[in-house]
């Protein structure tokens, strides 16, 4: 086993390394304009949804946000991302959905301050925090999001125990992530015990893989202008860039990539179900 994965295989190292590894990210990207830390998303035939001139950069990872936020209503809902990175995926959908209030959590503060700095859009704010522990009363949003970042959580039940918490009842998980196949199985039983009920899912492998395609170029380019070169291999599979570990594993399917939409049950429905 690669030493880099024998240390991942720890959850309180890996917390660790990420806790020390997305502030080294926005250090050395400050400046850049990296305002999406995800890998993307094409359709075929292509997404072709409509953005501005100061968003169509962008749109690879923005396909992606629009993909997993489109499974529910957020127009005039109040709502939560957990890991929201560098803050582009919470400016594009609070200016695209409207919802009431748009809130992004990230356990990085160097990245916290860098979204209160870029983005300055109605009803969107940014607090640290942690996704296992989150610093919200029960029943405050309509909509929890969480895009490519529960991969990092020591423990991902506790992250969906706190996103039933926090949502009010009939609201939403929506959620994208992948995981290599020998953790498939944890995955999927931590999903199916969670107080939430899956609505629906969907293995976006292929989309993925268009996605980081299209973002190819420009991630090499920025790797090879910002990132010091003993960083550079750890970064391109950071990115998911052509022959990297993570592009090779996902189009093998050795890792799989999936988005969900799930419900908090209304008190009634919870009831008959025990």
């Amino acid at each position: 086993m690669p030493l880099i994965d024998h240390l991942l295989s720890s959850g309180r190292i890996r917390k660790a390394i990420w806790r020390v590894w997305y502030p080294l990210l926005t250090r050395h990207l400050r400046g850049e304009e990296l305002l999406f830390l995800n890998y993307a998303f094409e359709e075929d035939p292509p997404m072709a949804i409509p953005l501005s001139p100061e968003d169509e950069p962008n749109r690879p990872c923005i396909q992606l946000y629009h993909h997993v936020a489109s499974q529910a209503p957020l127009a005039g809902k109040d709502v939560l991302e957990v890991s929201c990175g560098h803050g582009g995926g919470a400016s594009y959908l609070a200016r695209t959905f409207r919802p009431r209030g748009y809130t992004g959590l990230d356990l990085n503060p160097a990245g916290i301050r860098f979204c209160r700095q870029r983005h300055r859009v109605d009803g969107l704010a940014f607090v640290p925090g942690d996704a296992e522990r989150l610093p919200f009363e029960p029943e405050s949003f309509d909509a929890v999001i969480n895009v490519e970042a529960s991969h990092c959580y020591l423990a991902f039940p506790r992250f969906l125990a706190e996103a039933a918490r926090v949502l009010r009842p009939g609201g939403h998980l929506l959620y994208a992530d992948f995981r290599f196949t020998d953790n498939v199985a944890g995955w999927e039983q931590a999903l199916a015990q969670a107080p939430l009920q899956i609505q629906r899912s969907r293995t976006i492998n292929a989309e993925v893989l268009r996605g980081i395609d299209l973002n190819a170029r420009r991630y090499l380019d920025l790797i090879a202008r910002r990132v010091p070169g003993w960083l550079h291999s750890l970064v391109c599979d950071f990115a998911g860039v052509n022959g990297s570990r993570i592009h090779l594993a996902m189009r093998s399917g050795e890792m799989s990539y999936r988005s969900y939409c799930l419900v908090k049950p209304e008190p009634a429905l919870a009831a008959d179900t025990r």
